[in-house]
């Protein structure tokens, strides 16, 4: 377990109220006391709650959250879901991004054990897996699964492949490449296995080319699509991406959805407000949030969950990227 306030004043022979002084930095302590708490704070390893609300109280009422980015688009969507679910119940979120890096994961994590978070949602590719054990928190996963015993927010992926591979085939698409994300992501290789799926009944095949789902290279996707001059169906694996290919196909001059249609993934915001506005794959990313919090405040009251891995439907959007079914 880890040590307490009450373990250091034990062991240095004081009140609980001294230490919280020297911790604190407020209130006067002889020096020589001062210097044995400190010593005894290190000795113990003891990590002094800086938001706790008193010395007897174990809720903060704040949660963290891991994202590996902060944009406009799908984390940021995400974390307004959770944050306005989390001042509906009176709790706070510290959040952080950490851009894929282990070192910053370590950080973070001591940053949230010091502030005593309630529990944590992780929304990233997280690296430092054996370390959250050591929280001693409820854990929810969101569009990642980390492991089978720790709970997870995901969308129907597969589903949304097979979507996508239906639409760019009834429209008769024949000849498509595939903008995905890392090929180490759950999500992009379920994805890919339902749209591969669809794809092969139909006896047909696509290219696959992995891509930054946020910052996307586009003088990568303009050679490939340069290379590529018989190309007539592109998903991409966020609307982002979508947003670079339709950029660039108009740079070369092929018209959407004339000579290529295009499918994105998200459904964000400006998909529908760009020209044309983008085919794409809805899911729902604020009610994810929403209910990875959900989720999470009730493992934090102890409430068993009814699914261990909760999957939420996703659906084709048409917008004017695409053509009307071939009849």
């Amino acid at each position: 377990m880890k040590p307490t306030i009450r373990d250091v004043a034990k062991k240095a022979n004081v009140s609980v109220s001294t230490v919280s002084r020297v911790i604190n930095q407020k209130g006067y302590v002889h020096e020589d006391t001062k210097v044995l708490v400190e010593r005894t704070i290190v000795e113990l390893g003891f990590i002094p709650n800086q938001l706790a609300r008193s010395l007897t109280s174990r809720s903060s009422k704040i949660i963290g959250v891991i994202v590996p980015h902060i944009g406009p688009s799908f984390y940021g969507e995400l974390l307004e879901g959770i944050e306005s679910q989390a001042a509906a119940y009176g709790y706070k979120i510290m959040f952080c991004h950490t851009q894929d890096d282990p070192d910053r994961e370590l950080e973070y994590l001591k940053f949230f054990e010091s502030y005593n978070i309630e529990g944590l949602i992780i929304a990233s590719n997280f690296s430092n897996r054996d370390k959250l054990a050591e929280l001693n928190i409820p854990v929810i996963t969101v569009d990642h699964i980390l492991d089978e015993n720790i709970p997870s927010i995901t969308s129907d992926n597969v589903k949304g492949g097979m979507l996508a591979a239906n639409k760019l085939i009834s429209s008769g698409a024949k000849n498509i490449l595939v903008f995905r994300g890392p090929s180490f992501l759950l999500t992009t290789m379920e994805r890919t296995i339902g749209f591969l799926k669809e794809l092969k009944k139909h006896k047909l095949f696509a290219d696959i080319f992995d891509m930054d789902l946020v910052n996307p290279d586009a003088h990568l996707i303009e050679e490939i699509l340069i290379n590529n001059p018989s190309v007539d169906g592109i998903f991409a694996f966020s609307d982002t991406i979508a947003f670079v290919v339709l950029n660039i196909l108009t740079k070369l001059k092929r018209r959407v959805p004339e000579d290529v249609q295009v499918i994105g993934y998200d459904n964000t915001p400006f998909s529908q407000w760009v020209t044309p506005s983008i085919t794409t794959i809805n899911q729902s990313i604020n009610f994810m949030g929403k209910q990875s919090f959900i989720n999470l405040t009730r493992l934090i009251r102890g409430v068993e969950l009814d699914s261990l891995h909760d999957i939420i439907d996703v659906s084709l959007i048409e917008r004017s990227t695409t053509k009307p079914k071939q009849q």
